[in-house]
Parts: C-alpha cells; sequence; structure tokens
C-alpha cells in the first residue's frame, strides 16, 4: 500500500528533537544523582550541583524551545 507521505524533515527540525531527547534525559540523571545524593546524607552535594547547573540548564532549555519554534514554523511553511 502507497501512500503520499514523505519523511523528508527539516534537518533543524530532526536536530532539535534530538537536542531534547539529550536535555531530558540530562534532566533526568541530574534528579537521579540528586536522590542518590539525598539518601546517602550528602544532601550538600546535590544542592552545589543544582546550584551550578542550574544558569545552564536554563539557558539551554530556552535556546531548545526556540529552535524547537523556529523548526515548526520552517516546517509549516514548507
Amino acid at each position: 500500500m502507497k501512500t503520499n507521505l514523505t519523511d523528508k524533515h527539516n534537518l533543524l527540525l530532526k536536530w532539535v528533537l534530538k537536542g531534547l531527547k539529550y536535555f531530558l534525559l540530562a534532566l533526568v540523571g541530574f534528579a537521579i544523582a540528586y536522590i542518590i545524593s539525598i539518601c546517602f546524607g550528602r544532601a550538600d552535594i546535590g544542592i552545589k550541583i543544582l546550584l551550578l547547573s542550574a544558569n545552564l540548564i536554563w539557558r539551554l532549555g530556552i535556546i531548545l524551545f526556540c529552535l524547537i519554534v523556529i523548526a515548526i514554523i520552517i516546517e509549516s511553511l514548507r
């Protein structure tokens, strides 16, 4: 059965989705590291990691969001 659908997505869309996947995996990794540090009684390490990476995570999240919006606009214009 043939369909007229093609899988020619924008290269930016593919990169953004891959970046979003790794961004979410990194967030899950930070959450697991924080929970493990609390379980071992070393919450200070988890708090330091969170404080050092919070600024970076916030900026990467905004950049990924903007790239997603640009990729969606480009894809809808096709």
